[in-house]
């Protein structure tokens, strides 16, 4: 039986404990997740590429080889094909996050129509963590340790 493998695209800046709840959750249902991290025009990251691939590679560690981490910069539904599978993983925490999500899931669909997107609602107790809020709350020296990893935590003080 063929792997089932799932692409998990974000910009993870930076990962947090929704991330990886999120990760731990796919696969249960996938053999393998790709976390995708993606450059992106609009979101302009502070933390380059190469950094945010370490700390999500050192975040997902004990996840062995069930997890791997990589970048990407073209078109989602050309990296999802030549990771050989059709899947995407999104994580739901809002309307609104549904409204945007649904919109993407659309347009990359008219493009593959064999993409198949795999929505899961975030768990409760990460429903209201984005990495914008923490990157906001760590710039001006608040606690963080509740939101994400340890490595996190050193990434960020290191700025």
């Amino acid at each position: 039986m063929a792997e089932r493998i799932v692409v998990y695209p974000g910009s993870f800046n930076p990962i947090t404990n929704g991330h990886t709840d999120l990760v731990e959750r796919a696969l249960t249902l996938f053999d393998h997740v790709v976390l995708a991290i993606g450059t992106s025009a609009q979101k302009d990251p502070a933390v380059a590429l190469k950094d945010r691939m370490e700390l999500c590679r050192e975040v997902l560690a004990p996840f062995g080889s069930q997890v791997s981490v990589e970048g990407f910069n073209s078109l989602l539904v050309d990296f999802v094909k030549a990771k050989n599978t059709r899947f995407v993983l999104r994580g739901l925490r809002t309307v609104t996050d549904f409204d945007y999500e649904f919109q993407m899931a659309e347009m990359n669909r008219s493009l593959d129509p064999q993409l198949e997107y795999v929505f899961l609602p975030t768990s409760r107790d990460c429903s209201f963590i984005s990495s914008t809020l923490v990157r906001e709350i760590s710039a001006l020296g608040g606690d963080i340790s509740q939101f994400v990893d340890p490595a996190v935590i050193a990434a960020l003080s290191k700025d």
